[in-house]
Order: structure tokens, then C-alpha cells, then sequence
């Protein structure tokens, strides 16, 4: 319960700027390290991401609908 009511606040916090998240930021959104978002990324795995420029970005609305989806996946995170 704690995990869902802290994805929540961090989704509110994140959704008050940009709807696009950093690297970093994504990484803590998820509760992951940036290294191993961006080795997912390289392997072609993880959330969608957009180049911007010379940036990596990651919308909000798909970091959430990934996590939807690996935790469906996996069979775990009971709400």
C-alpha cells in the first residue's frame, strides 16, 4: 500500500512540470537506476523514450503504462 500511495505522490510531482522525464528522473520515477534504464533502452527494452535534440526524454503517461504492463507480466504488485 505504501508503494502505491508513493507512486502517487511521485506521479503528482512529476506531472506539475513537463510531462517529460530525464533520464535520472524517469530512473527514480520508477524506482530504478538510470544505468539500468538506459541499458534497457539499448537492448530495445523499458518504457518508449524520445530523442529531443541531443536528449533522452520520457513521457509520464508511458512510464506508467510500462509499469502497468511489466507488472501484469510478471504476475506481481497487488494493489
Amino acid at each position: 500500500m505504501e508503494e502505491a500511495v508513493d507512486a502517487l505522490i511521485r506521479a503528482a510531482k512529476a506531472k506539475l512540470g513537463s510531462p517529460f522525464l530525464t533520464t535520472a528522473q524517469a530512473a527514480h520515477y520508477l524506482g530504478l537506476s538510470p544505468r539500468t534504464l538506459e541499458r534497457m533502452r539499448r537492448q530495445g527494452r523499458g518504457p518508449k523514450w524520445r530523442r529531443h535534440g541531443h536528449a533522452i526524454h520520457y513521457h509520464i503517461d508511458d512510464l506508467d503504462a510500462w509499469n502497468d504492463e511489466s507488472r501484469s507480466a510478471t504476475g506481481g504488485g497487488h494493489d
